[in-house]
């Protein structure tokens, strides 16, 4: 069975006419909030046992010992899966047949490929019988020297970059720009390796009914988890059912099924039983996908007018000894500013951690802080106030690709955002603020950006006799509110009122909703949910205008609108019929259609589509210490089509969060002997609490998109984080005069420059 939620609705805000555009309350808010929320692990079916991985503490070599005898024999043990005995897989976990294929560790061998990578399961009645057994397996290894970091062996220049994105581009002469610059910037910034750290860890509660499988699990894409599934155990993918309603967070670490979920799964089949694995909050530094550290070259030239003749943006990452995904850091210099010559390029090297994978903003959050710090840099070199420097290079066609834009309201953006900021009493130069307590005040700006991707999905509309409508689609909720705003582009399709409307989503056997990642969930789901509604409304029209009882016989030429459960003549809005009233005549219960979203490939190869917005950060630095303090962030934001302001605002503020984490919080840090990272728990790995954000203010800029899709919708799920984290940095500067190039900023960045 599929999830079904209710509406909760704010009073303050009655609905008229259509449901988008309304800032209604979550749908799953007060599941989430009195505990009625069931996440994967709330599941306990009859029989269960408990898994727990035993993890490796080195990050390469082999396993030489497990203690299998000694686990086997603690009291409340059931069976201990090693590579000896764990059940076979139809394909192999190390195979690649797309490029969104990555490959896992289930026991395949005795092999140990990166720390906390799984050597062993062990399965008990209880959780603490299975956490003592995995602790008695007492492994010991031959270990291997672990390669840790971007110095760690040769680079190597990758085959691509992102999903199928060339490693390097450019166009113009960028080393003859720079050579008749009238200022030339030159700087190299660094960012750490970040995991995803969502409040939900991975979980699977998998059970085996003869050849079904029965799953619950925390996935942001439950057609491709399922057909992952199906192909490594060799079964058709309709003997597979995953329950996905709810995730506590994913951020991208939830976007492509884990090695662990599935070892739950060969667990379950192992025991002849249901099987729950949770992993612990450490076990998530390895398995689940993170983000890689970076190594940014910035140079840029400016003319004497202030006009940037040339941008060469080099990246260096990382990714895992036996996997290939490298986030397109430099690649953020594609789309935003204005100039002739554009270079982009990467280099990689091998390191023995887990594969990094998407997470939040891939390649733009890191590539826009270096460059918007070096934009900065090269507006204080000209003399100009960021803002200004900014306008002056402000690109009406994307600059690597020539394409116009599809909508770009950025000079709104800036606008408004300076507004409310107060931007116009900056002063220029640096270290020029106190507070009344004596610590240094700065003000930075960055842009944001982010591209208006869509992806493939399917959606099943049903408008029913008594007036009411079903829609259906494998939707996700992440906590990003799409049970909520899809419902009310449901309602609109069906021309009903939201309540009137049964909106199901978050399990496999439902159509196929593509997934939610890459701030494309709710135009790709959304435009299926449009499309299936509009086919449901069109076959609801042709039985009352061929039907001459119909006061809307022979309307097929004019056409018909669909508002309020009632069918409307365009050409003469007083003869209508309610939807009940069509069906009861035509002898009918329901109607239902089916519709698909994707991309429109002319538009995609005609228009460069993204999401922009302007953010404004404050800090107050304390002069002896090096304290920083964010005190107040603005963004303005112009992302299309806005389907719940609420629920938007809720994004964009997370996103800008995340921007303040990103400058001065994460980073996770790795003992360079053992391979292992040394602040694996939410202890000390540093994210913001509500002190470290104390005012937060978010515009929402009107934009209207033809082209992007038929709905104007463009994401705003990780466009926050692109110029929050760069706003930070330059506020940093501008307190300081200190010019941070290391990230997170420390103390010890601003008392000892280096």
């Amino acid at each position: 069975m599929s999830s079904e939620i209710s509406l909760t609705r704010d009073p303050a805000h009655l609905r008229q006419g259509s449901n988008i555009g309304q800032p209604l309350t979550r749908r799953d808010g007060v599941l989430k909030v009195t505990g009625r929320a069931r996440y994967a692990a709330d599941n306990h079916p009859p029989g269960m046992l408990y898994a727990v991985l035993a993890t490796s503490s080195i990050a390469r070599g082999r396993v030489a010992f497990l203690n299998v005898a000694a686990a086997k024999a603690h009291p409340g043990v059931v069976e201990v899966m090693t590579p000896a005995n764990r059940p076979p897989l139809a394909d192999d976990p190390d195979a690649k047949a797309h490029p969104f294929m990555f490959r896992l560790d289930l026991l395949q061998n005795d092999g140990v490929r990166y720390a906390q990578q799984t050597i062993a399961v062990v399965i008990a009645q209880t959780l603490e019988a299975a956490t003592e057994g995995a602790a008695l397996l007492a492994p010991r290894y031959d270990v291997l020297p672990p390669r840790i970091g971007l110095d760690a062996g040769e680079p190597f220049v990758p085959p691509a970059v992102g999903v199928g994105n060339p490693a390097s581009e450019r166009h113009g002469d960028v080393e003859a720009a720079l050579g008749h610059a009238a200022h030339r910037v030159e700087a190299t910034y660094e960012t750490p390796l970040q995991y995803h750290n969502a409040m939900e860890p991975h979980a699977i509660v998998a059970a085996w009914d003869g050849d079904i499988l029965s799953i619950d699990t925390p996935t942001q894409g439950l057609a491709m988890a399922q057909g992952r599934l199906a192909g490594l155990l060799g079964m058709p993918p309709d003997r597979i059912h995953i329950r996905s309603p709810f995730l506590g967070g994913g951020f991208g670490s939830k976007g492509l099924i884990s090695g662990p979920q599935i070892l739950g799964v060969l667990a379950a089949r192992l025991v002849g039983r249901p099987v729950k694995l949770v992993l612990r909050r450490d076990q998530m530094y390895g398995p689940v996908g993170h983000r890689s550290a970076s190594r940014q070259r910035l140079r840029l030239g400016v003319a004497a007018d202030g006009t940037l003749t040339a941008i060469d943006h080099h990246a260096r990452i990382a990714s895992s000894s036996f996997d290939d995904f490298y986030e397109p850091a430099a690649n953020a210099s594609h789309s935003l500013y204005a100039s002739a010559a554009i270079a982009t390029s990467h280099d990689a090297v091998r390191v023995d951690t887990g594969t990094p994978l998407f997470m939040r903003a891939p390649g733009e959050a890191t590539g826009s802080l270096a460059l918007e710090s070096a934009i900065d840099e090269a507006a204080h070199a000209c003399g100009m106030d960021p803002l200004a420097f900014r306008l002056r290079n402000y690109a009406d066609i994307e600059p690597m690709t020539g394409k116009p834009f599809s909508s770009k309201a950025l000079r709104e953006c800036y606008t408004q955002g300076a507004e409310r900021f107060g931007w116009a009493r900056r002063p220029l130069a640096p270290r020029q603020m106190r507070d009344e307590a004596g610590f240094l005040v700065g003000w930075g700006m960055g842009t944001a950006t982010f591209p208006a991707l869509m992806f493939a999905a399917e959606a099943r509309a049903v408008l029913r006799r008594d007036g009411s409508g079903v829609m259906e689609t494998g939707a996700h909720d992440m906590g990003q509110g799409a049970w909520t705003a899809l419902a009310q582009i449901a309602g609109d399709a069906l021309g009903l009122d939201v309540d009137a409307v049964t909106f199901q989503a978050g399990t496999s056997d439902l159509p196929d909703a593509g997934i939610a990642g890459g701030s494309a969930h709710t135009a790709t789901a959304g435009m299926a949910i449009h499309n299936a509604g509009a086919a449901v409304i069109a076959k609801l029209a042709a039985l009352a205008t061929t039907d001459r009882r119909s006061p809307l016989f022979g309307a097929d030429n004019a056409g018909v609108t669909a508002r309020n459960g009632r069918l409307f003549r365009r050409d003469d809005d007083g003869r209508s019929e309610s939807y009940g009233d069509i069906l009861a005549r035509a002898g009918l219960a329901e109607v239902e259609a089916r519709g698909n979203g994707a991309a429109d490939p002319a538009a995609q190869s005609t228009y460069a589509m993204h999401a922009h917005g302007a953010v404004y950060a404050e800090v107050k630095v304390d002069p002896d210490l090096g304290q920083i303090r964010v005190s107040r962030l603005v963004g303005a934001f112009a992302a299309g089509r806005i389907i719940n302001p609420r629920m938007v605002r809720s994004q964009l503020l997370g996103g800008m969060i995340w921007g303040v984490s990103f400058t001065l919080h994460e980073e996770a840090v790795m003992d360079r002997r053992s391979g292992r990272t040394l602040n694996a728990n939410l202890a000390e790995y540093h994210v913001p609490v509500n002190a470290d954000v104390p005012s937060l203010d978010v515009v929402t800029v009107d934009e209207h998109d033809p082209h992007v899709n038929a709905l104007g919708i463009k994401g705003v799920g990780e466009i926050g984080v692109t110029g929050s984290a760069g706003a930070v940095a330059n506020a940093v500067w501008h307190a300081t005069g200190v010019r941070p190039r290391h990230f997170p900023i420390r103390l010890d960045h601003l008392l000892t420059p280096h």
